[in-house]
Protein backbone atom coordinates (compact mmCIF):
# COMPACT_ATOMS: atom_id res chain seq x y z
CA UNK A 1 0.00 0.00 0.00
CA UNK A 2 1.09 3.38 -0.71
CA UNK A 3 1.49 5.47 2.55
CA UNK A 4 2.79 9.25 0.86
CA UNK A 5 5.50 11.31 -0.67
CA UNK A 6 9.27 9.27 0.12
CA UNK A 7 11.58 11.82 -1.97
CA UNK A 8 12.37 13.62 -4.89
CA UNK A 9 16.18 13.94 -6.12
CA UNK A 10 18.27 15.44 -8.60
CA UNK A 11 21.39 14.45 -9.44
CA UNK A 12 24.44 17.20 -8.73
CA UNK A 13 28.52 17.20 -9.66
CA UNK A 14 29.14 19.67 -7.05
CA UNK A 15 27.15 19.70 -3.74
CA UNK A 16 28.02 22.63 -2.40
CA UNK A 17 27.47 24.33 -5.45
CA UNK A 18 24.22 22.90 -5.83
CA UNK A 19 23.47 23.57 -1.86
CA UNK A 20 24.19 27.18 -2.88
CA UNK A 21 22.16 27.40 -5.60
CA UNK A 22 18.57 26.34 -4.27
CA UNK A 23 19.41 28.52 -1.06
CA UNK A 24 20.44 31.53 -3.17
CA UNK A 25 17.31 31.18 -6.11
CA UNK A 26 14.91 29.49 -4.45
CA UNK A 27 15.10 30.39 -0.82
CA UNK A 28 15.12 26.69 0.25
CA UNK A 29 16.90 25.55 3.41
CA UNK A 30 19.12 22.34 4.26
CA UNK A 31 17.39 20.44 6.66
CA UNK A 32 19.90 17.33 6.15
CA UNK A 33 23.14 16.74 4.59
CA UNK A 34 26.54 14.61 4.26
CA UNK A 35 28.50 14.47 1.20
CA UNK A 36 26.09 11.95 -0.51
CA UNK A 37 22.79 13.45 0.11
CA UNK A 38 21.56 16.59 0.97
CA UNK A 39 17.57 17.73 1.62
CA UNK A 40 16.64 20.86 0.82
CA UNK A 41 12.98 22.36 1.94
CA UNK A 42 10.83 25.05 1.61
CA UNK A 43 6.97 24.59 2.43
CA UNK A 44 5.98 21.02 2.91
CA UNK A 45 8.56 20.01 -0.05
CA UNK A 46 11.88 17.82 0.55
CA UNK A 47 14.02 18.07 -2.34
CA UNK A 48 17.11 15.29 -2.41
CA UNK A 49 20.38 16.15 -3.73
CA UNK A 50 22.41 12.94 -4.90
CA UNK A 51 25.95 13.77 -5.20
CA UNK A 52 27.67 11.89 -8.26
CA UNK A 53 31.07 12.10 -6.39
CA UNK A 54 32.49 14.84 -9.04
CA UNK A 55 31.27 12.59 -12.22
CA UNK A 56 29.15 13.54 -15.12
CA UNK A 57 25.17 14.12 -14.14
CA UNK A 58 23.10 11.49 -16.05
CA UNK A 59 21.43 13.20 -19.08
CA UNK A 60 17.83 13.94 -18.93
CA UNK A 61 15.88 10.74 -20.77
CA UNK A 62 14.09 12.13 -24.09
CA UNK A 63 11.73 9.79 -26.06
CA UNK A 64 11.61 8.65 -29.80
CA UNK A 65 10.53 12.70 -30.53
CA UNK A 66 13.66 14.09 -28.71
CA UNK A 67 11.66 15.46 -26.32
CA UNK A 68 12.43 15.29 -22.62
CA UNK A 69 11.19 13.36 -20.47
CA UNK A 70 10.54 12.21 -16.77
CA UNK A 71 9.68 14.24 -14.09
CA UNK A 72 9.56 18.30 -13.50
CA UNK A 73 9.65 19.91 -10.35
CA UNK A 74 7.52 22.79 -10.12
CA UNK A 75 7.38 25.61 -7.63
CA UNK A 76 4.66 27.94 -7.10
CA UNK A 77 5.45 31.42 -7.16
CA UNK A 78 3.65 34.73 -5.97
CA UNK A 79 6.55 36.70 -8.27
CA UNK A 80 8.08 35.29 -11.09
CA UNK A 81 9.83 38.10 -12.25
CA UNK A 82 11.85 38.78 -8.58
CA UNK A 83 12.51 34.85 -8.44
CA UNK A 84 13.69 34.94 -12.20
CA UNK A 85 16.22 36.97 -11.19
CA UNK A 86 17.21 35.29 -8.32
CA UNK A 87 17.51 32.46 -10.51
CA UNK A 88 19.96 33.99 -12.93
CA UNK A 89 22.14 35.68 -10.23
CA UNK A 90 22.60 32.80 -8.84
CA UNK A 91 23.87 30.79 -12.39
CA UNK A 92 20.68 29.45 -13.43
CA UNK A 93 19.55 29.46 -17.08
CA UNK A 94 15.86 30.35 -17.98
CA UNK A 95 14.92 28.11 -20.65
CA UNK A 96 11.24 29.74 -21.33
CA UNK A 97 8.28 31.63 -19.84
CA UNK A 98 5.07 31.41 -21.10
CA UNK A 99 1.23 32.52 -20.22
CA UNK A 100 -0.80 29.35 -20.04
CA UNK A 101 -5.12 29.62 -19.23
CA UNK A 102 -4.06 28.13 -15.80
CA UNK A 103 -1.37 30.76 -15.27
CA UNK A 104 2.11 32.09 -15.87
CA UNK A 105 5.12 29.60 -16.20
CA UNK A 106 9.01 29.64 -16.07
CA UNK A 107 11.05 26.74 -16.67
CA UNK A 108 15.12 26.85 -15.90
CA UNK A 109 18.11 24.57 -15.65
CA UNK A 110 19.86 24.35 -12.10
CA UNK A 111 23.57 24.22 -12.55
CA UNK A 112 24.00 20.78 -13.53
CA UNK A 113 21.29 21.14 -16.08
CA UNK A 114 18.20 19.64 -13.84
CA UNK A 115 15.03 20.94 -15.25
CA UNK A 116 12.65 23.04 -13.07
CA UNK A 117 9.39 25.18 -13.61
CA UNK A 118 7.90 27.98 -11.12
CA UNK A 119 3.83 28.66 -11.66
CA UNK A 120 2.46 31.72 -10.94
CA UNK A 121 -1.67 30.64 -10.84
CA UNK A 122 -4.40 32.52 -12.30
CA UNK A 123 -6.74 33.87 -9.58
Amino acid sequence: MIKGYRDFYYNVKDMNRAIQFYQNALGMKKTYGDEYWTNMTVGNLTLGLHGTEGGDVPPTPRDSHGQECGGTLTFQSDNIADDRKKIETAGGKILGEADQPWGHMLVFEDLDGNVLKLMNPKS
